[in-house]
C-alpha cells in the first residue's frame, strides 16, 4: 500500500483556488469538490486524491472522450507543479468517468486476452493516455501464456497484446488526420466560405463584380 503523499488538507485547497480561478474566467458553471482517494479502484488506480466535477456543464467536460476531463487534469497539475511521475497521485473524474472507463478497459482487456490466445495474433489497443495504458497492463498482469507491451511515441502510444514468445509485430501506422481548419465547399473540395477558394482577384474597379461586362438590360 503506498504512502499517502498528496494529503486533502494540504493540497485540496490550491487545488480548489486554481480551478475556482479557471471556471471563472472560461465561464464553466462547475463545482469543483476535493476527496480521499482512497478505496476508489484499489486494484487498478490508487490515488491520493479525487477531484470531482458537477455541474450544468458536466456534459461538455465528458463530451469527445472527456478531453475537457484531461485537459484540466493536466493543466492543474502542471500548475501546482506537481511532477510528472506523481501525476497518477491525483485523479480527476465526472460523472464517474474515470471509475466505469476502467470497467470497461478491463473488459476490453480480456476480450483481446481470448482472442490473441485463440488466433496466436498479436491485437494493437488505439492509442490511450499513460494512465490507460497503465490499467489495460494491469488487467493482463495474470495472464501465463500472454504478455503486454506499449509501443509507439508519444499521442500514438499503444498497447500490444500478444503471445508470450511471439516476436514483437510492427505497430499499425498512425491515423492522418486532415488539418481542421481546412473546411469544404458544397462540391467536396477545400475552400472557405460558400464558393470556396477562387484565388487571387485583379484590382476591383467601380461597378465591377469580376462577371464581365455589365450589359444594360432595360429595353
Amino acid at each position: 500500500m503506498s504512502t499517502v503523499k498528496y494529503g486533502l488538507a494540504e493540497t485540496g485547497p490550491r487545488i480548489e483556488a486554481f480551478l475556482a480561478g479557471v471556471m471563472a474566467k472560461a465561464g464553466f458553471e462547475l463545482t469543483v469538490r476535493v476527496a480521499s482517494g482512497a478505496g476508489v479502484h484499489p486494484d487498478f488506480e490508487t490515488p491520493d486524491l479525487m477531484v470531482r466535477l458537477t455541474g450544468a456543464d458536466v456534459d461538455l467536460v465528458l463530451e469527445n472522450k472527456a478531453e475537457l476531463l484531461l485537459a484540466l487534469e493536466h493543466l492543474t497539475l502542471e500548475a501546482l507543479r506537481i511532477p510528472a511521475e506523481d501525476h497518477s497521485r491525483i485523479c480527476f473524474d465526472a460523472n464517474d468517468y474515470r471509475v466505469l472507463r476502467v470497467q470497461e478497459l478491463r473488459m476490453s482487456a480480456q476480450s483481446a486476452a481470448e482472442r490473441v490466445k485463440k488466433t496466436g495474433q498479436a491485437y494493437f489497443f488505439n492509442p490511450m493516455t499513460s494512465r490507460e495504458r497503465r490499467i489495460l497492463h494491469l488487467a493482463l498482469r495474470e495472464e501465463k501464456e500472454l504478455r503486454s507491451e506499449s509501443v509507439g511515441g508519444g499521442p500514438f502510444r499503444q498497447v500490444c497484446v500478444l503471445p508470450l514468445d511471439a516476436p514483437m509485430p510492427p505497430a499499425p501506422p498512425p491515423p492522418v488526420r486532415q488539418p481542421d481548419f481546412v473546411s469544404r465547399n458544397k462540391f467536396g473540395g477545400p475552400g472557405g466560405g460558400r464558393g470556396g477558394d477562387r484565388g487571387p482577384r485583379g484590382p476591383r474597379r467601380d461597378g465591377d463584380r469580376g462577371r464581365g461586362p455589365r450589359r444594360d438590360s432595360r429595353p
